[in-house]
């Protein structure tokens, strides 16, 4: 019996706009620090994947340690304005949108909520490495530390 194509099949394709960030595609060992666990080094595990074709990426992370929820998000474009956008949603329930601008092998999302800003600026170190630099801000106060990685390709 054959199966019905999707609904929408059509649009299972490549974005085009998304090409500057498809040197994230891959999974990712992290390594991490934060501020709440000084001396700690946070072990865990990142991947970017194409969804839908191209369409979409889908970010899935986990950082090995109780206090960092498993994330999930997508990255999405609005070919027309230039920009990229990330639905970010995690095990606590908590969702948010983030602003993402991309440069010469850097990826930065940007939350600018009054209450709770945050920022992290991914840049590739070769086609196996990207340093990850986390920042935050609490109620408009000064931008501080926030989670910081190290991902590096393979299981």
């Amino acid at each position: 019996m054959n199966q019905p194509s999707p609904v929408g099949a059509k649009a299972l394709i490549a974005n085009p706009a998304l090409q500057p960030l498809a040197f994230l595609i891959g999974r990712w060992r992290t390594t991490g620090t934060h501020p709440l666990v000084p001396g700690e080094a946070l072990r865990g595990v990142t991947t970017f994947a194409w969804h839908e074709g191209g369409a979409f990426i889908v970010m899935r992370t986990e950082v090995h340690a109780p206090k960092f929820p498993d994330v999930l998000a997508i990255i999405g474009s609005d070919d027309t304005a230039g920009r990229f956008a990330m639905t970010y949603f995690d095990e606590r329930g908590t969702s948010r949108l983030f602003t993402v601008t991309a440069g010469d092998r850097t990826v930065t999302w940007l939350r600018d909520d009054p209450h709770f800003a945050q920022t992290t600026t991914l840049t590739a170190e070769g086609p196996d490495k990207l340093v990850g630099t986390g920042r935050m801000s609490l109620d408009g106060g000064a931008w501080a530390a926030d989670l910081s990685q190290v991902f590096e390709r393979g299981d």
